[in-house]
């Protein structure tokens, strides 16, 4: 592996602010950020890519590729859920096993701003419609999970359709789908007036944010250790295995490396946002205390420390 690559990546002062978090929590600092001031950072950090990718399509030629992508990304969002859950109802509950393979179904974006940033140094581009891939990949997997739900334990009080209205309205789906629709329509000279806001000040916010998550990612982790050690291995195989193999496999849908990484990386990263919101109605019974730390506090920062070089190296 290029070291020069894992060093770069390890040195990123966004990365680096994610483990000031981390020991902010271990010494029981103070260190608080303000939750309107976060949930407006999360908001900011995905109008920023919605947007800057719905421009990139404005500018894109509609190709074969952008059509297998959506196709393929779709396809890897509903096939992890499916060989995931049969592993897991082995050792967890059927209601823990359907959340847990739905979120490792389904993506992160936060792990996608992360990989973006990563590209960013390394000065590769990437097609805007990967930001339209990531949005479209929410779906699948959760509807995936609750089907299975459904078919090995009886869920009380939910149906197909509202939880696919809910996965629609859930708002960061909605915040980073209606940017990437605005960024298509809108005009490009236009668009160049809001450019500091899209994009000079991406990295301070993305910094910031990544800093309360390593807080609440220490928090989370503590409690999740109690459950042993196949959920940690599963949090840390399962993404390595997910990633490698969407790495190796996208050279058949694309022979540029910006977007056969990005590919990966949603192949890797696990949902701790829509998918546990979807998951209170569909899954009552599934504890939160489960799935929400082994995607956040587990594969989280083993995909932006470990995983972003490994994957980015097989494509490379």
């Amino acid at each position: 592996m290029n070291f020069q690559v894992l060093t770069s990546n390890l040195t990123n002062p966004t990365l680096l602010f994610f483990l000031l978090g981390i020991i902010a929590c271990i010494i029981k600092s103070d260190l608080e950020i303000p939750e309107s001031s976060f949930k407006f950072i999360s908001l900011y950090l995905l109008f920023a890519i919605g947007f800057k990718g719905g421009q990139e399509l404005n500018h894109s030629v509609f190709s074969s590729e952008i059509v297998f992508s959506f196709v393929v990304g779709m396809a890897i969002a509903a096939i992890i859920p499916l060989y995931t859950f049969f592993i897991l109802k082995k050792k967890v509950s059927i209601s823990d096993a359907g959340a847990i393979a739905a979120s490792y179904g389904s993506v992160s974006a936060v792990t996608f701003v992360s990989a973006v940033a990563f590209l960013e140094i390394q000065g590769i581009t990437f097609g805007g419609h990967m930001v339209a891939v990531m949005a479209l990949m929410e779906f699948p997997a959760i509807i995936v999970g609750f089907v299975l739900m459904m078919k090995y334990e009886k869920v009380k009080n939910a149906s197909l359709g509202n939880i696919i209205k809910h996965s629609i309205s859930n708002g960061s789906v909605l915040m980073i789908m209606g940017s990437l629709l605005i960024g298509i329509i809108s005009d490009s000279k236009q668009a160049e007036d809001i450019k500091p806001f899209t994009t000079d000040i991406f990295k301070g916010f993305l910094a910031i944010f990544l800093l309360e998550m390593g807080m609440t990612t220490a928090k989370r982790f503590r409690a999740f250790l109690k459950h042993g050690w196949f959920l940690f291995l599963f949090a840390t195989i399962i993404p390595a295995i997910n990633g490698c193999t969407v790495a190796f496999l996208s050279q058949y849908i694309s022979h540029d490396v910006g977007n056969r990484f990005m590919l990966s990386i949603l192949g890797a990263s696990a949902s701790y946002i829509a998918v546990p919101a979807a998951m209170r109605i569909a899954a009552p019974k599934a504890d939160p205390g489960i799935y929400i730390p082994m995607a956040l506090g587990v594969t989280f920062p083993f995909n932006i420390t470990i995983g972003i070089p490994i994957y980015f190296y097989i494509v490379s």
